[in-house]
């Protein structure tokens, strides 16, 4: 069983940033993610690419940001329950809830923070006939762990940031590793597209454009996927692992069965400190509408630097909390509790 002052549900951006205000209020986190790394969109889907609107920052790629996110919060020790999604939500006390994730994890809080962007992230699946049978058994929509494909063929798909990310990564590990894709053109950053382009032309990548997957076979795990190729027809290729990397979509997932007032799948918030119609949930970034919401990441880190504070005064609701700036003596170097 995990104990913590504010389980944070969301390791994006939002979600990394309120444990750094938490943390000023000695207000210990946890945050717990579907994905297998913390970051949210930044780090799955566009780790390279540009944001322009965060304070002091002319430019910051996605990924950078989630790492300078990280260092600031390091301090603070906070706890991460990653690649378990978060599945059902009960009270166990006047002032406790205990959420279990899909996995079984338990972890217990009186403070619920909802920053789980457009809600829960599932992959998109090629529309490929008897796929789901050899999913965990060869089929794979994420790369949790590098070192499960070490020594294995592979065939990725796909022709985003992770598609060749990941192609790049897994070549120092894969016994032989081969990239489809439907087009001749990438989606991802040029930078990584030259990498893949110089590592195809070494032999050590297999690059096969204007191509896509179209069948899986196997006895019980993935043996072959059957590839349709405009230059060569359609042929099998043998593998252990298939990993098509297409993106993924958002849903609400469990979320929407928690007694929340949900709107066009969006959490409702009272704007004053991001409280829903909960007691103890608050709702945080791109998963929760008000009048006039605006979806940037620099709301939603205004909208958690307010929830904290309210989330103390509802843990602690007989201690006095006054507001002191990171920059007084003490508190930049957090060893006073502005209370």
């Amino acid at each position: 069983m995990i104990k913590t002052d504010i389980l944070i549900i969301g390791a994006g951006p939002v979600g990394l940033f309120t444990v750094f205000e938490a943390g000023l209020l000695k207000l210990k986190c946890h945050l717990v993610d579907a994905l297998p790394m913390p970051g949210g969109q930044l780090s799955e889907i566009y780790p390279k690419k540009p944001i322009y609107d965060i304070p002091g920052y002319p430019s910051v790629l996605a990924g950078e940001l989630v790492d300078n996110l990280m260092k600031q919060i390091e301090p603070f020790n906070p706890g991460f329950t990653l690649g378990e999604r978060a599945e059902k939500i009960e009270k166990v006390g006047e002032k406790m809830y205990e959420l279990t994730t899909h996995r079984g994890t338990k972890i217990q809080a009186p403070v619920i923070a909802i920053a789980a962007g457009l809600g829960c992230f599932e992959p998109r699946k090629p529309p490929i006939k008897g796929l789901e049978q050899f999913e965990d058994k060869g089929v794979d929509y994420m790369v949790k762990d590098p070192e499960k494909f070490r020594d294995k063929r592979l065939l990725i798909a796909g022709g985003g940031d992770s598609a060749l990310d990941w192609t790049i990564e897994l070549s120092n590990i894969a016994k032989e590793i081969t990239l489809i894709h439907r087009r001749t053109s990438f989606r991802g950053a040029l930078d990584s597209v030259d990498k893949v382009m110089e590592l195809a032309k070494a032999k050590k990548v297999n690059l096969i454009t204007e191509a896509q997957a179209i069948g899986v076979n196997g006895n019980g795990t993935l043996k072959e996927v059957l590839i349709k190729s405009k230059a060569d027809g359609e042929f099998t290729q043998q593998v252990d692992h298939f990993i098509p990397l297409f993106g993924l979509t958002p849903k609400l997932g469990p979320i929407a069965d928690w007694g929340l007032n949900i709107t066009k799948n969006a959490i409702e918030v009272d704007t004053y400190d991001y409280s829903t119609n909960v007691p103890g949930i608050y709702a945080i970034g791109d998963i929760n509408t008000y009048p006039g919401k605006l979806k940037l990441i620099l709301c939603g880190f205004h909208e958690g630097t307010l929830m904290v504070q309210s989330a103390f005064k509802y843990i602690y609701p007989d201690a006095k909390l006054s507001f002191k700036y990171t920059t007084v003596a003490g508190v930049n170097g957090f060893e006073e509790t502005p209370a």
